[in-house]
C-alpha cells in the first residue's frame, strides 16, 4: 500500500512520524513524506523518501513564540503585535498552500493520508477529494475532553475546547474556501476537526493513557478511532553517547538539562546559572545544547556539555531531568523512571508540566528561572518520594518499539479496511 505523510513541525513533531514511516517501509509499503525544508535531510537519513513543504519549522516556531510572548507579556505594544501577527499569518498561508499543492500530487494514488495537527485541515480536504482515509497523530489530547482539569471543571473544559474549534475556524476559513473550490468540494459548514470526526478518521494518540486517567473511557464512544500507542521515537544514537556514558560512570549520576528545539538566548549565562545551582546541591550537570550554540561558554569541572544524546540510553542513569516540556522528552523521562523539572515556553509544554505534577514525578514552572528558583525546584524533585514515584510509573509507559508497531498495525488495518470497503 502507499502511505503519504504530511508532517509539519520541529524534529520532536516529525520524528514520531518518521518512526512509523520507517516501520511501514520495513513491512514493504510505499511511504512518501512531506516535511519542512530544514528536516528533509533528517527524514532521508532514516531511509525515507521526503520532499520539502512549507517554511522552515525553526523559523516559524521562533516567530510564533515571539508573537505569543508579545501577546501575553507586552500586549500594549500594538504595532509590534500587528507586525508579528502579519508575519505569522504569512507563514501560515505559505504552509497551507504548499501542503495543498504537494498533497494533490503525492496522494493521487495513495491508500491513506497521514498528518500532524499543523496541516490537518488541508490534508483532510485532499483526502476527501480523493476519497481516501485520513489518519492524524496527536502527541497530546487536542479534541474536546474534561480530563486535563479537576472533575468539577470537566464540563467547562469540554465547552471551552468545543468553543475553541469554532473560534479557530474563522482564522483558517479564508484559506480553506479557495482550496475546497479548487478541489470542487462542497462548501464546509463546520470546523475541520468536526468533519474529521464525522468522516470516521483514525486519530492516533501518541502518548500514554496513564498520563490522562479517564480519557480512554470518555472517548470510548468513538469506536476505537482514538487509540493510545504511547510516545513514539526512533531512539537514534547521539554523537556523544559513549563519551557521556564513560563520564557518568566516572562519578555520581548527573542532572540532565535539555532545551529541545527552543533556542537558548544567553548560553554563557545559562550554563553559569546551572553550574552554580548544581554546585550548591553537590550535583553534576549534563547539558544537551541541541540546536543552541554553546561554543565559547565557561568551563566547569562538574558540568559536561554535548550537542546530541540518545535519551533512551542516558536518562535512566541520570539523577533527574530538567527540560522544556516537549511531549517526547517528557515521555522519555517517564520511561526512564527519573523525576523531572519542566520549564515551559509554550502552552503545550505547560500542559506536560501539569501532567508531571499531577503524576507526582516532578514539578514545573514557566520559563523565568533564576539560580534561586532552580535550586529550590531541584531540591523538590530530588526528594526520595519523587524518585520512588517515578520508578513506580516507569513500567506503565509504553516502549517506543511496541508503540510504533501498534501504530503501524492500526494504519495497515485502517487503510486495508477502507480499500476493501
Amino acid at each position: 500500500m502507499k502511505f503519504v505523510f504530511v508532517c509539519y513541525g520541529t524534529r520532536g513533531d516529525v520524528e514520531p512520524c518518521a518512526a512509523i514511516g520507517r516501520e511501514l517501509l520495513r513491512r514493504g509499503h510505499d511511504v512518501r513524506m512531506a516535511v519542512p525544508p530544514d528536516l528533509v535531510r533528517f527524514v532521508e537519513s532514516s531511509g525515507l523518501a521526503a520532499v520539502q513543504c512549507g517554511p522552515d519549522a525553526r523559523m516559524w516556531q521562533d516567530l510564533h513564540r515571539e508573537f505569543l510572548t508579545h501577546l501575553f507579556r507586552r500586549f500594549w505594544k500594538v504595532r509590534d503585535l500587528v507586525r508579528l501577527f502579519g508575519k505569522d499569518r504569512e507563514l501560515l498561508n505559505q504552509c497551507w498552500n504548499e501542503i495543498d499543492t504537494t498533497l494533490i500530487s503525492l496522494a493521487a494514488d495513495a491508500d491513506l493520508v497521514f498528518t500532524l495537527v499543523i496541516g490537518e485541515q488541508p490534508a483532510a480536504n485532499v483526502a476527501e477529494y480523493y476519497d481516501i482515509p485520513l489518519a492524524t497523530l496527536h502527541t497530546q489530547p487536542l479534541r474536546p475532553n474534561g480530563q486535563a482539569v479537576p472533575a468539577a471543571l470537566a464540563p467547562a473544559m469540554r465547552f471551552a475546547m468545543n468553543l475553541f474549534e469554532w473560534l479557530d475556524w474563522p482564522i483558517v476559513r479564508p484559506l480553506e474556501r479557495p482550496q475546497r473550490r479548487r478541489l470542487r468540494l462542497p462548501k464546509a459548514k463546520t470546523p475541520a476537526a468536526r468533519r474529521i470526526r464525522e468522516r470516521g478518521s483514525l486519530e492516533i494518540q501518541a502518548y500514554d493513557e496513564v498520563c490522562f486517567p479517564g480519557l480512554a473511557a470518555e472517548w470510548a464512544r468513538f469506536d476505537k478511532r482514538r487509540p493510545f500507542v504511547g510516545s513514539l521515537t526512533m531512539e537514534l544514537p547521539g554523537e556523544a553517547d559513549e563519551e557521556v556514558s564513560s563520564w557518568i560512570a566516572a562519578g555520581t549520576p548527573p542532572i540532565f538539562f535539555g532545551f529541545g528545539s527552543t533556542l537558548v538566548q544567553s548560553p554563557a549565562e545559562t550554563i553559569s546559572m546551572i553550574a552554580a545551582a548544581c554546585a550548591q546541591l553537590g550535583e553534576r550537570a549534563l547539558i544537551c545544547s541541541a540546536e543552541s550554540d554553546f561554543s565559547g561558554v565557561p568551563h566547569f569541572d562538574h558540568v559536561k556539555v554535548v550537542r546530541t544524546l540518545n535519551y533512551g540510553t542516558i536518562f535512566p542513569v541520570c539523577r533527574a531531568v530538567v527540560h522544556h516540556g516537549g511531549a517526547g522528552t517528557t515521555a522519555a523521562g517517564l520511561r526512564a523512571g527519573v523525576p523531572q523539572l519542566i520549564i515551559s515556553t509554550f502552552i503545550d509544554q505547560a500542559l506536560w508540566g501539569a501532567r508531571v505534577k499531577q503524576l507526582k514525578v516532578g514539578t514545573a514552572r514557566r520559563f523565568s528561572t533564576n539560580e534561586e528558583s532552580l535550586v529550590a525546584d531541584l531540591r523538590v524533585i530530588l526528594a526520595p518520594e519523587y524518585t520512588a514515584r517515578a520508578r513506580e510509573i516507569a513500567p506503565r509507559i509504553t516502549k517506543p518499539a511496541a508503540g510504533t508497531a501498534m501504530a503501524v498495525d492500526l494504519l495497515e488495518d485502517f487503510a486495508g479496511r477502507s480499500r476493501r470497503g
